[in-house]
């Protein structure tokens, strides 16, 4: 079946770029281009006028900050995920919004299509194409790299074809990264971070200043919760995004939240890249620290192993399933009494803790103290540890029995 129109998520950069002349010219069919912008700032500026220009036939720039914010990185902050020890998940956690959105647009084009620029190696062509099925399984799906007509193999052959077809692109064989800004982090890989060995160049970072170079003077911040929700910095209260956009210029300038990783992709292959996540590391880490005063221990233990399956479920692309929202539910619920405020210590690319305190604190001085109580009889603990111990004991019992009897 002959497509007609598609809808193609559209990021401005190197491929997705290239993608809108090729569409054109191996389907014969209209091109929409979307851009979802949720928090890349000046990487939006003159899209829509570059897209057209590429051979798009128009080029729609929809604010999702708020949506992002509130619907997606919130979950994701409260649940406590976090990928292989050190992944924040800020691209990951992306993609099933922009693809969700791509989906009602084509529904309200007519597209019959729906088209991505993600690479046939990479996490993200999962990421997108299990959000259509979930939402669109009707639409097709286009995806460039796995097309036997596309002969673009590498960023070089790239920016060759951006030449060809004048397709104005930033990247240069200079500086050939590849980048994804939003909200919550900005990425980077290729170039010299395809090897593992080699530290990432002084250039590389954007958002966050060296640590040996950040000012020697701590910073202290205050961040409010209520129910696991950040809603004030300093005292002051503000909205999701205006508050994550305030702690990502704050702990950028102490040089907080960059990480250097070397991941398991979905596809089965490792992959290293460079991460900052500014603000999002200061969150994650005093959310923890108000947990650890609000919740039992219990919850606090279960809430960590479901942290892992979570993380693996964002990085996997199975947002839109009953999983997810079960795994949401269970954090609502054992969140609600998370509420109080953090201090944080921000000096030299750590994010540390200097205070926590809520009304529903379960932190007990009298029991905890080292010094004289009438609270807690040290005494109980002699029953307690020969009946936690007990199946040892009856282990060393039974071998010992049982080397007697070999004798």
């Amino acid at each position: 079946m002959k497509i007609k129109k598609v809808v193609l998520a559209y990021s401005g950069g190197l491929d997705t770029s290239v993608i809108i002349p090729w569409l054109k010219d191996n389907y014969g069919c209209e091109v929409i281009a979307f851009a979802a912008d949720i928090g890349q700032e000046e990487e939006l500026r003159g899209l829509p006028a570059k897209a057209r220009k590429t051979g798009a036939a128009k080029c729609l720039v929809l604010d999702l900050k708020r949506e992002f914010a509130e619907e997606y990185l919130l979950p994701l902050l409260k649940s406590g995920a976090v990928y292989e020890g050190k992944y924040l998940l800020g691209t990951s956690i992306a993609r099933p919004l922009i693809a969700k959105h791509q989906v009602a647009i084509a529904r309200q084009e007519g597209a019959d299509a729906v088209a991505h620029g993600c690479t046939g190696k990479g996490n993200d062509q999962v990421r997108f194409e299990l959000t259509y099925q979930a939402l669109a399984p009707d639409l097709r799906v286009i995806a460039p790299w796995r097309d036997p007509r596309w002969t673009i193999r590498s960023r070089e052959d790239a920016l060759r074809y951006a030449r060809e077809k004048q397709v104005p692109v930033a990247q240069t064989l200079k500086k050939i990264y590849s980048r994804d800004r939003n909200l919550w982090h900005l990425s980077h890989e290729g170039g010299e971070l395809e090897d593992p060995w080699q530290e990432p160049r002084a250039g590389v970072w954007t958002l966050t200043q060296a640590p040996e170079k950040a000012p020697a003077r701590a910073a202290f911040i205050t961040i409010g919760f209520h129910a696991g929700k950040p809603v004030h910095l300093n005292g002051v209260k503000q909205d999701l995004v205006r508050l994550i956009q305030r702690l990502n210029k704050l702990a950028g300038q102490h040089g907080v939240g960059r990480t250097d990783l070397v991941e398991n992709r979905l596809v089965g292959m490792k992959s290293r890249g460079a991460y900052e996540t500014p603000g999002g590391t200061v969150l994650v880490a005093a959310l923890h620290e108000l947990l650890s005063l609000v919740l039992d221990r219990e919850t606090m233990h279960v809430r960590s192993q479901l942290a892992l399956r979570y993380a693996d479920l964002v990085y996997n692309g199975q947002w839109f399933t009953p999983l997810r929202e079960s795994l949401d539910a269970f954090t609502n619920c054992a969140l609600a009494l998370a509420t109080g405020e953090v201090r944080m210590k921000l000096y030299k690319g750590q994010a540390l803790v200097a205070g926590r305190r809520s009304l529903h604190s379960l932190f007990s001085t009298a029991l905890a103290t080292f010094g004289e109580d009438d609270v807690y009889r040290q005494a109980d603990a002699t029953g307690f540890i020969a009946l936690y111990g007990l199946p040892l004991k009856v282990k060393a019992w039974l071998n010992a029995k049982r080397k007697k009897a070999r004798r």
